[in-house]
């Protein structure tokens, strides 16, 4: 036949397109509502998994993770990855054993986690410990009296240098030459009572320039 020969599309009347029209939103309208049905049942079979599983999954996840708050949201994990995998399930999957399957794998990564924790948490007690042995270790071995002894040292000479002539002569016979004021004061032609004050004069000097370490070495 030539193309020119074609017959023409026929026909169809506004009463056949209305027709159509509620064949196809009927048919529309009718795969919704199974969806719909689908969903419902689904989610009636989750709530009813839910309730009946719920606190026995817990306790179960509860009896080896031993924490209350830690089972409730491993089981919680649990439910929700099941039924984010439901689809991907084979139809004749045991549920509540493949639920209870993903709790015991989620309280096992939880003890692992806690065991990781507390072996590090023992590591650093253990650093901790040592390093607070030698800290001890070290305090009990310090001379506070070692620490300032240049310092001290320090002082005497300068406030030794400070001293009148006299005062120094006398003192230094006094204290580093230990004689006797008796025989300083023959010594040095002067009388006992004259080397008596000359040493309590560079006593007092001395005191006043040392106050501040005196306890150190004297406590």
């Amino acid at each position: 036949m030539h193309l020119l020969e074609m017959p023409a599309y026929p026909e169809v009347s506004v009463k056949e397109i209305r027709m159509i029209c509620f064949k196809f939103l009927h048919l529309h309208s009718y795969g919704q509502r199974i969806i719909m049905d689908n969903y419902k049942t689904e989610m009636n079979f989750f709530t009813s998994l839910f309730d009946k599983y719920r606190e026995s999954f817990i306790l179960f996840a509860y009896s080896y993770v031993r924490d209350r708050d830690a089972a409730e949201d491993i089981w919680m994990d649990a439910i929700i990855e099941y039924w984010e995998k439901r689809e991907t399930l084979l139809p004749n999957t045991n549920i509540p054993a493949y639920i209870l399957t993903i709790v015991k794998n989620k309280s096992l990564n939880y003890l692992r986690h806690i065991t990781i924790k507390s072996e590090i948490e023992i590591t650093i007690h253990k650093n901790d410990v040592r390093e607070l042995h030698l800290r001890i270790s070290s305090l009990e071995a310090c001379e506070p009296s070692e620490l300032f002894a240049d310092d001290v040292k320090k002082i005497i000479q300068e406030t030794f240098g400070k001293l009148p002539e006299q005062t120094r002569r006398i003192f230094y016979l006094s204290r580093f030459k230990n004689k006797k004021n008796r025989e300083i004061a023959e010594q040095l032609n002067i009388s006992i009572k004259t080397v008596e004050f000359h040493i309590s004069k560079a006593l007092k000097l001395f005191y006043s320039q040392l106050k501040d370490y005196l306890y150190i070495f004297l406590g």
